[in-house]
């Protein structure tokens, strides 16, 4: 079954007339234009020129920072952490705009530790899968090269398995676990010690987006893992350890943009087709939900947004969406065999 037979109408017309920052994805990821293509090329340019990526990149500081120096995860969800992820879920690239590589550089300096730990708190104590996962992904996504990454990766893989990492009581250990990221297999203090599912496919997306031909034994040991820790808890049902709380966290089911630490079924689904798992019959109920979400004419609705919180403005909810439609079609596409080109 092709991508585009699932849908009930053609969505492309209306996000190519979705602004610039829109019609550069649909260019893109949808159509799936070569890098070096004139119409791409252009499109590209006035994204980070006009639209949401020029808003975030006007309030970076000259030395690569949002709001205040530091490793940034504060204040939310304006500082640097926040706006990086952004700028990737944006498609901003180094290769565009050089504050995008300033700023990536920034980052690396002042939020990653010695061990390959991303920090909330500038200690080795501050890492968590959402976070270390969400900026693996992002610089990637941003087409930043530096040796840093690798390392950054190595801990993100290492903590999954658990290999030569100590337990949280061993506080002498070179490297270990902490209050946060409290033991391998996705534990986390903010999810009472258990696998938090929001905090592995932050991970498991992260993973996806290292090249297959350079990934690690390591790596490979953590993606199997992961995808079966994924696959096993049924993404439609988020049949996932839930902490303290009763039930599943409804944002499950919500489909939004951008998407920080709080995940929904959509991004569990990316995670899990980037890495070839579109045909296991037990991710078939989440595709079925995906399809079912689009309204008659092939868009998705803005379910969960930050409003106010972020830079740029990016749809009211309930209404259909560019963005979110751009995210929905990514994964339909990719499931259905047909992935998009690489920028």
């Amino acid at each position: 079954m092709s991508w585009q037979s699932q849908l009930r109408a053609d969505p492309l017309p209306w996000l190519l007339d979705s602004g610039p920052g829109v019609r550069y994805l649909a260019l893109k990821d949808i159509l799936g234009l070569p890098a070096d293509d004139p119409e791409l090329a252009a499109a590209r340019h006035e994204a980070h020129r006009d639209g949401p990526i020029a808003t975030i990149l006007a309030h970076m500081a000259d030395e690569g920072y949002w709001v205040k120096p530091g490793h940034g995860y504060g204040p939310k969800y304006h500082s640097t952490v926040w706006s990086l992820t952004l700028l990737a879920q944006l498609g901003a690239s180094v290769e565009e705009d050089e504050r995008v590589g300033r700023a990536c550089g920034y980052l690396l300096d002042h939020a990653l530790t010695r061990n390959g730990q991303f920090t909330a708190t500038a200690a080795p104590s501050g890492t968590i899968d959402c976070l270390h996962g969400n900026l693996c992904a992002t610089l990637l996504d941003l087409g930043y090269k530096d040796e840093r990454i690798a390392a950054a990766y190595d801990w993100l893989a290492r903590s999954v398995t658990g290999e030569g990492i100590a337990p949280a009581s061993e506080r002498n250990a070179p490297l270990r676990y902490y209050a946060y990221k409290c033991g391998p297999g996705f534990r986390c203090g903010a999810n009472a010690g258990q696998p938090c599912a929001w905090g592995a496919v932050k991970v498991m997306l992260a993973l996806g987006k290292w090249p297959a031909g350079q990934r690690t034994p390591l790596m490979e040991r953590a993606i199997e893992q992961g995808a079966e820790f994924l696959l096993a808890g049924d993404p439609a049902a988020a049949g996932y350890p839930n902490g303290n709380a009763a039930r599943p966290n409804r944002a499950w089911w919500a489909f939004g943009f951008p998407v920080f630490y709080v995940t929904d079924l959509l991004q569990n689904v990316e995670a899990l087709v980037a890495l070839g798992a579109a045909s296991d019959p037990r991710l078939a109920p989440a595709l079925r939900i995906i399809r079912e979400k689009q309204d008659a004419e092939g868009r998705w609705a803005l379910d969960y947004d930050y409003t106010s919180k972020v830079w740029g403005y990016y749809g009211r909810k309930k209404q259909p969406n560019p963005w979110v439609t751009i995210r929905a079609l990514r994964v339909l596409k990719v499931a259905a065999g047909s992935s998009p080109r690489p920028a």
